[in-house]
């Protein structure tokens, strides 16, 4: 907009939120206008006058991210310099990059961003006060400030914002590409993150996912070093002050099964568990909206048609505006940032002063032998969170397809855990052994066979067993102990057909059923090798049995 020389709409009072700390001491210079802080009508009116959204149903934020429609999952990289060497989980999740290779992309970043306009959000993750991180999220569309600031907690006064002085920064250029002839990159896209320096950059994707889950995956380094056990988990809570967290990948349920009109919402994401609070780390949800029910998930539908809500990718018409949430023509992955406030019976504190008396691992089990609930004693706990079990769903990652992909991926949650995942295990089997908390292995995914053969499990029945499970009604129950995984299963429940808890019975061929379960078997053996070196013995007892053949 400046090369035609006329104001933006918000050009006026850019300033009016501004940071004493400027952007001069991050090394910025030469800048154009830079936008501080706006307000979501600001952020709204920027976004549409520069051609980045369009308004549609209802009043949501409508943008497309081009070829970025997901997580690029092989692009990400931990700055390894003396702080970091013997503390970050080395691998496939956190891929080393040498400070000198970081030093040379961000001074071509700034360079690149000379003459330009920038937007900020300073605003803070965490929603306890004794743990919030003070954050600002530098880019260069509106669009993206908007989310930062739909995603994370801002501040409430002029003043907060004129002294805010942040304590982790992240940059995220869109526009700006790496190059992997001199910077050593698997392509020309890269998310970096610097903690010596305190400092991220996101380069060459317009996938808004990636800003949130690069603060998530410094909270998940920063949090376990001040004992705060940090979660890929959602969080509610009963009307007895009964929290329940539910950890699972992307896709596998965490928002909907956690968005129960019985219950209030903390959040539907990312959570810390400190000896004192759950909290949110965030101030918004950011939830798959392919398909999304009217009938099923009736908070999130009502959320993704109200002014205040950003949907990625997702198909509408240009002339009506209305929105086409069973269209996955773009990607699978389509999503809605909205604020936590939006759903109805949300804590508006995000934080509890309680802990968890439930824990539930969702796990998405694409071949269908797992029981729709299975409860677990400390070990198979432990055995399960470091395992993660689960299936990659469509379009979460960059390169997956229509079928789910089976995957193992520790803490439920591998791509953003920076520490070894013995370290936050052994933090939740803290936690988990002081507070007395009951652990449960629920299957979101198929049944009656494999993805393409059986059907997903009803979201019924696994709100129905979920309610049973924290209601205590699973207490006195009488259960069936897994000759596979020698967990126990209850062989009734409230409101679910006990034809559903014998997974079994919903195949034709019992033959083939036992085949897949003792296959599944063996990748769970197989995949836990890397980890039976790192944990107590009667942890790797705690896994499948084979059947004798």
């Amino acid at each position: 907009m400046k090369y035609l020389e006329f104001d933006t709409p918000a050009k006026k009072h850019a300033a009016q939120y501004k940071s004493d700390f400027g952007l001069a001491n991050h090394g910025f210079k030469k800048l154009d206008t830079v936008y501080w802080n706006l307000p979501t009508e600001a952020l709204y009116e920027e976004s549409v006058f520069r051609s980045e959204a369009h308004i549609v149903d209802k009043g949501a934020l409508h943008v497309y991210t081009g070829k970025w429609t997901a997580r690029a999952a092989n692009d990400k990289y931990v700055v390894k310099e003396s702080s970091t060497n013997d503390k970050v989980w080395w691998g496939v999740y956190n891929r080393p990059m040498p400070p000198e290779k970081f030093d040379g992309i961000l001074t071509r970043l700034l360079a690149y961003l000379q003459g330009e306009e920038l937007f900020v959000q300073d605003c803070y993750s965490g929603a306890d006060p004794e743990y919030r991180l003070p954050i600002r999220v530098i880019t260069d569309s509106a669009w993206q400030s908007y989310f930062a600031r739909n995603m994370f907690i801002a501040p409430t006064s002029v003043e907060e914002y004129k002294t805010f002085i942040p304590e982790f920064t992240l940059i995220s250029i869109p526009s700006f590409n790496v190059d992997p002839r001199i910077d050593g990159t698997a392509s020309d896209t890269a998310i970096v993150i610097n903690f010596e320096q305190k400092l991220a950059i996101v380069a060459g994707s317009f996938y808004a996912g990636e800003v949130k889950k690069t603060i998530f995956t410094i909270m998940n380094y920063l949090m376990p070093n001040q004992n705060v056990m940090s979660m890929h988990c959602s969080a509610n809570i009963g009307k007895d002050n009964d929290v329940a967290l539910f950890f699972g990948l992307s896709g596998t349920g965490k928002t909907t099964l956690s968005a129960d009109p019985k219950r209030r919402l903390i959040g539907d994401d990312e959570h810390g568990w400190s000896d004192q609070s759950v909290f949110n780390y965030e101030n918004g949800c950011y939830a798959k909206v392919i398909r999304l029910s009217a009938e099923h998930e009736p908070e999130i539908y009502n959320a993704v048609h109200k002014f205040g809500t950003i949907l990625e990718n997702v198909v509408y018409d240009l002339p009506s505006r209305r929105l086409d949430l069973d269209d996955e023509i773009i990607t699978e992955n389509t999503r809605a940032s909205y604020p936590l406030s939006f759903i109805e019976n949300a804590v508006p504190e995000k934080m509890a002063y309680a802990h968890p008396k439930n824990i539930i691992f969702l796990t998405c089990d694409a071949t269908g032998v797992m029981p729709p609930i299975a409860r677990l004693d400390l070990n198979q706990a432990m055995y399960h969170f470091i395992s993660g079990y689960t299936a990659k769903i469509a379009g979460t990652e960059i390169g997956l397809g229509i079928e789910p992909e089976i995957t193992f991926s520790a803490c439920f949650g591998a791509p953003f855990m920076v520490h070894h995942p013995f370290f936050y295990a052994n933090l939740l089997k803290e936690k988990i052994e002081r507070n007395n908390v009951r652990v449960w292995l629920v299957n979101t995914g198929w049944v009656g066979g494999k993805f393409g053969v059986g059907k997903r499990i009803s979201i019924r029945h696994t709100r129905n067993l979920l309610n049973a499970a924290m209601e205590g009604l699973l207490d006195n129950a009488e259960y069936r102990k897994d000759k596979i995984f020698g967990f126990e299963v209850p062989l009734t429940c409230p409101n679910v057909p006990e034809d559903v808890l014998e997974p079994s019975n919903a195949w034709g061929n019992k033959k083939e059923y036992w085949d897949k379960y003792d296959s599944l078997a063996a990748r769970y053996i197989e995949n836990f090798k890397m980890f039976s070196h790192g944990v107590l013995p009667e942890v790797v007892k705690a896994g499948p049995t084979r059947l004798s053949k």
